[in-house]
C-alpha cells in the first residue's frame, strides 16, 4: 500500500500536499482499495468556503456513495475536472493524477489536527 511520506492525512482517509497556502486534496490508496471501481466524484462546493470536518462532495464507487470531508477549512479553489470523463483516475493514480480539489486554506493552525504518514498507517492497521 503506497502511503507517500511527504503527504498528510485525515482518519477519515483523505490525503493533502500543502503547498505555500494551497492544499490539494484527495482519498487515499487505502481508500479506493476499500471503495472499489470509482465511477463518479461529485464535487458541488467549488467556489464555496467550507468548515474543517464538513462534507466538500461524495465518491461513487460501484457498491456504494462515500462522503468526502474538507481536511481544512478554506475555499474550494479548483476541482479537478479530468475525474468527470476519468473518474478511475482516483483508482490508479489517487496521488497525482487523481487529486480531488484544491483549497485556499483559511485557517493555517488547522495543519497541526493532520496526521503524518506513520499515524495514518496506525489507524488503517488498528
Amino acid at each position: 500500500m503506497n502511503i507517500p511520506s511527504e503527504l498528510k492525512y485525515t482518519k477519515d482517509h483523505e490525503w493533502i500536499k500543502i503547498e505555500d497556502n494551497i492544499a490539494t486534496v484527495g482519498i487515499t490508496d487505502f481508500a479506493q482499495g476499500e471503495l472499489g471501481d470509482i465511477v463518479y466524484v461529485d464535487v458541488d462546493t467549488l467556489d464555496d468556503t467550507v468548515d474543517e470536518g464538513e462534507v466538500f462532495g461524495s465518491v461513487e464507487a460501484v457498491k456504494t456513495v462515500s462522503d468526502l470531508f474538507m481536511p481544512l477549512t478554506g475555499e474550494v479553489i479548483e476541482f479537478n475536472e479530468t475525474l468527470e470523463d476519468e473518474p478511475e483516475l482516483v483508482n490508479t493514480d489517487p496521488y497525482d493524477k487523481g487529486w480531488m480539489i484544491k483549497i485556499d486554506i483559511s485557517d493555517s493552525s488547522q495543519i497541526e489536527n493532520l496526521l503524518d504518514a506513520e499515524a495514518y498507517k496506525e489507524i488503517i492497521a488498528g
